[in-house]
């Protein structure tokens, strides 16, 4: 299933620099930060030279999206299309908004981009004003492009508002994850002054900023669960809308969480995709943005919606498998996972025996050990094996149809027949209510449940070890 483009940062690099935490945003509920009222730090020089930086992590496609918003007059948006697209107005005669727009498509809900616009008006060439960095490189293949005139001061930069993760006036809300956010004034940035090449994998990774951060240039982690509007360094955010502790995520850029797929047809997820929704009288299926083929791994599962009947399954799919519209976990031979409402788990639409001794439904969290290197398959409800398996010895695991056994795996969820609902957990983000906090032997991960010895949550660092 070839749907993703390698064009960011989707692979595991080591780094002595560690992003610990992201901050998760779902357009649907209106989340965003804002710095209200910066008024006071304008001066021409901070409206002429500034920059801007973060990382950020698509979770939905083909529609417009603000991750950064300056009082209305400059956006940085994924069009409906997925170009990107930096606005700002200039007080210039011209009182139009001047503008880089991509060729380049940003399609990839796997991976972490790095963005940079970086502004300087006073430089003498017309597109060194300007200037718009994805990963380490300068974009420069532009549908359209418009530059501000030498020595032209922004508006608004330092206006009514500076805003993450919506326009406070037009809405068009981000769904995803932003990491390391960066306003620096009086600073034209280049990406080596945050960033870095691999010397092995060659990949694109962030470093710290050397330089000195004080108001009004602010540098957030989202550290704080408690309060995000707490920046490292320089100035804090004013306002905090929507966002509560739980939005706090540790898929990051040094260590990315797979989640449900956004590329895939029928696709319907939110909440930083990990809550798959059908919608329609049809089955709709959901898989991770990774699939593996050797170690062993472990992720949960959990409905908050009526999936009495058998509406609802969870399981694995051979990456060579059939993912069109109508399809699900358990009906081919290239998947396997149990049935909601029922105590069986179903390969090529045949049904085991008894396997959990009684069924599973709303509000029970089932999980996922996949043993890539023996080709066998565990699942559990409620911290309990089915039929009295063992992941980490080996025992009573389902083995994975002959014919598909060498092939990538995705670990999934599909619903049938009903609106509803089903949240995955692969380690980075969850919208499951849990107790425990449990990691894997390696401390990635947040579960209800251990993972089994020698299994492993779907991030790049145990790839990049395991995979």
């Amino acid at each position: 299933m070839e749907t993703l483009q390698r064009t960011a940062n989707a692979g595991s690099v080591s780094t002595g620099f560690d992003i610990d935490n992201s901050l998760k945003f779902e357009a649907d509920n209106s989340e965003y930060l804002s710095w209200s009222d910066v008024t006071s730090y304008a001066t021409d020089a901070r409206k002429r030279t500034w920059s801007i930086s973060f990382w950020c992590k698509r979770t939905e496609i083909g529609v417009q999206q603000l991750p950064w918003n300056s009082g209305g007059n400059g956006t940085l948006a994924f069009q409906a299309a997925d170009h990107l697209n930096f606005q700002q107005f200039f007080s210039d005669s011209a009182s139009a908004a001047k503008y880089l727009n991509t060729n380049r498509l940003f399609r990839d809900p796997s991976a972490w981009y790095h963005i940079i616009i970086a502004i300087d008006t006073t430089q003498s060439t017309e597109a060194h004003r300007m200037r718009l960095y994805v990963n380490g490189e300068e974009e420069t293949s532009f549908a359209s492009t418009v530059y501000p005139p030498q020595n032209a001061t922004a508006t608004d930069i330092y206006g009514s508002y500076i805003s993450l993760g919506r326009s406070l006036n037009w809405g068009a809300g981000f769904s995803g994850y932003i990491a390391n956010y960066y306003l620096i004034s009086e600073v034209q940035l280049v990406p080596t002054d945050v960033g870095e090449y691999d010397e092995d994998s060659g990949i694109w990774k962030p470093k710290a900023y050397a330089g000195a951060i004080t108001a009004p240039s602010t540098f957030l982690e989202f550290k704080d669960s408690s309060n995000f509007k707490t920046a490292t360094s320089g100035l804090d955010a004013t306002v905090s809308s929507n966002l509560t502790a739980a939005d706090q995520a540790t898929d990051t850029p040094t260590n990315n969480f797979a989640t449900y797929n956004a590329l895939l047809p029928y696709a319907d997820v939110r909440e930083g995709a990990t809550r798959f929704f059908n919608h329609d009288a049809g089955a709709d299926m959901n898989l991770s943005t990774v699939a593996v083929a050797n170690g062993k791994w472990y992720a949960e599962f959990k409905t908050p919606s009526d999936i009495s009947g058998g509406n609802g399954q969870y399981g694995v799919h051979a990456n060579e498998g059939s993912i069109t519209d109508g399809r699900f976990i358990g009906q081919d031979a290239w998947s396997c996972g149990p049935m909601g409402g029922t105590n069986y788990y179903r390969i090529g639409n045949v049904n085991s025996s008894a396997y959990f001794g009684s069924t599973w439904g709303q509000n029970d969290i089932m999980s996922v050990a996949l043993d890539m290197d023996n080709k066998k398959v565990y699942f559990a409800k409620n911290g309990t094996w089915g039929n009295s398996g063992n992941p980490a010895t080996g025992t009573n695991g389902i083995a994975l149809p002959s014919a598909y056994e060498d092939y990538e795996w995705f670990i999934g969820a599909s619903l049938v027949l009903h609106t509803a609902t089903f949240n995955a957990n692969y380690g980075g983000y969850t919208t499951n209510t849990i107790s425990s906090a449990a990691s894997d032997a390696n401390g990635y991960g947040t579960f209800e449940y251990a993972p089994p010895s020698g299994y492993y949550a779907l991030c790049t660092k145990n790839l990049a070890e395991y995979g």
